[in-house]
């Protein structure tokens, strides 16, 4: 079973519809003993890091999601939330991954947020088998977590080189949207729901 965490920003329905895509059973819940008994956990988002943040705080949510054991994959800005800290709102987010959350410089040339298909520059991890060499994802943000010694995936856009994708130990990231990259996103949320502790 598949928990997809319920907080005050998300994009549960589209991820909800691309599990239901896979055959794959799933439950919506904030429920701390439902999301530390669930085989895998998701954590989309859409929105403020300052809101969510506070949300899951008050809710006493961050200290659950950084006990969660199972597989974990967070998704756009629950992958931002999964960071030690980020300029939207200049808040402390859960720090489990080593980066501060940046605002792209929309001076140089590119259009912010970045809406579109992007192709990511991955290396060999579980999270990317059966990928093709040139692999397009869907993106929607303006914050991006540099590179850092824990990615795994990078993608170019106003002009730099940004977190793909992230991994520490049970914990994976994605600044794309997989849910709504198609045979791409689904071979990646695949892969995901495969991976072993």
């Amino acid at each position: 079973m598949v928990t997809v965490v319920k907080y005050n920003a998300g994009n549960v329905l589209s991820v909800v519809n691309a599990l239901d895509r896979l055959n794959e059973k799933w439950i919506v819940s904030e429920d701390k003993d439902v999301i530390l008994g669930s085989d895998r956990v998701i954590f989309p988002g859409v929105g403020s890091a300052k809101s969510a943040i506070d949300y899951l705080r008050a809710n006493h949510l961050d200290e659950t999601l950084k006990s969660v054991k199972a597989p974990f994959l967070g998704i756009c800005l629950g992958q931002q939330l999964m960071a030690s800290f980020s300029e939207e709102g200049n808040v402390p987010l859960l720090n489990i991954f080593d980066a501060k959350v940046t605002k792209f410089d929309s001076t140089l040339g590119d259009k912010v947020p970045q809406i579109g298909w992007n192709t990511i520059n991955y290396g060999d991890n579980p999270l990317f088998y059966n990928l093709p060499k040139v692999a397009y994802c869907y993106f929607v943000h303006s914050y991006y977590v540099p590179q850092c010694k824990q990615t795994i995936a990078t993608c170019d856009y106003c002009g730099v080189s940004f977190s793909a994708a992230l991994n520490y130990k049970n914990y994976y990231g994605v600044q794309f949207h997989p849910e709504k990259s198609g045979k791409i996103g689904n071979q990646i949320l695949k892969n995901f729901l495969e991976l072993k502790c």
